[in-house]
């Protein structure tokens, strides 16, 4: 078990040094402000096909000749609004993608990362328990996958507002809320196989393999009558299935947020079980 010496922090010690959460967010402030720049070009990128897209003859006849499978996964024949062009386009795919790259990212550097790199130590012979330590962490990766969320919820919602998208604050709202919701439950769950571990290539890799586990079972669920019972269990088919944008507020992103708090009260005792070596 980490050894636990219980002092005060040095006089003068700044008060985001002294707050794990407050540093935790400190600390990645410019790689959050990236990827929130890099997300919006995404959205602004698309969102100016959109004008072009619309203005092609006889959509609806080429959405028709698409397979059924296509139909299902991307809800083509709603790509002929804004706001179904857009669906199709980034949140089916693209943007639940870059929430868990990020998300996974993130809460594998945050105790595996800190361990490799010899710092985890450090912070565990503060004041604070070890299980307060990881409950900040997770707040933190938390707040950081929130802050992304709100970024895209700002210039989706702009974009449709300056090109006409007929995207709504609400239905804007449930787009990023799944976004959100599903990168949040993935990324607690590299921290916690980070704490677990120690090993910061295993933090990522695996939630990585349960992501993609999960978008295969939700994909199959849409072609394969015979899985289509057992769909529901894939947080991709959670955050998904209702629009996601204009989707509303469905029962299923309560069994997001249960997943998450399920996975934070499984991480915090992890630490205390583990013989964590002072660095060097």
């Amino acid at each position: 078990m980490a050894s636990r010496v219980m002092a005060p922090p040095a006089p003068g010690t700044p008060f985001l040094l002294r707050n794990v959460y407050l540093k935790t967010l400190r600390d990645h402030r410019h790689g959050l402000l990236g990827w929130s720049i890099g997300m919006g070009l995404v959205v602004l990128l698309e969102s100016l096909i959109w004008p072009s897209f619309r203005d092609m003859q006889d959509l609806d006849k080429l959405f028709e000749q698409y397979p059924d499978y296509m139909q299902r996964l991307f809800d083509v024949s709603a790509m002929t609004s804004g706001l179904g062009f857009i669906n199709a386009e980034l949140f089916t795919l693209l943007l639940p993608a870059l929430f868990l790259v990020y998300a996974i990212g993130r809460g594998a550097r945050l105790v595996a990362g800190e361990e490799e790199e010899g710092t985890l130590d450090v912070l565990l012979v503060t004041p604070l328990s070890s299980r307060r330590i990881l409950l900040q962490k997770a707040l933190a990766l938390t707040t950081s996958v929130l802050a992304l969320g709100v970024a895209l919820y700002v210039v989706t919602l702009g974009c449709s507002l300056a090109i006409g998208m007929g995207i709504g604050p609400w239905e804007a709202f449930s787009g990023c809320l799944a976004m959100v919701l599903l990168g949040t439950e993935f990324g607690l769950l590299a921290l916690g196989v980070g704490a677990a571990t120690g090993r910061r290539a295993l933090a990522v890799a695996l939630p990585a393999a349960l992501a993609v586990a999960a978008y295969v079972l939700y994909v199959a669920g849409l072609l394969v009558a015979g899985v289509d019972p057992w769909q529901h269990a894939s947080p991709l088919e959670q955050a998904l299935a209702s629009g996601p944008l204009g989707g509303g507020l469905p029962l299923d992103f309560l069994w997001l947020l249960l997943g998450c708090v399920v996975v934070t009260l499984a991480t915090l005792p992890t630490l205390d079980r583990r013989d964590i070596a002072a660095p060097g």
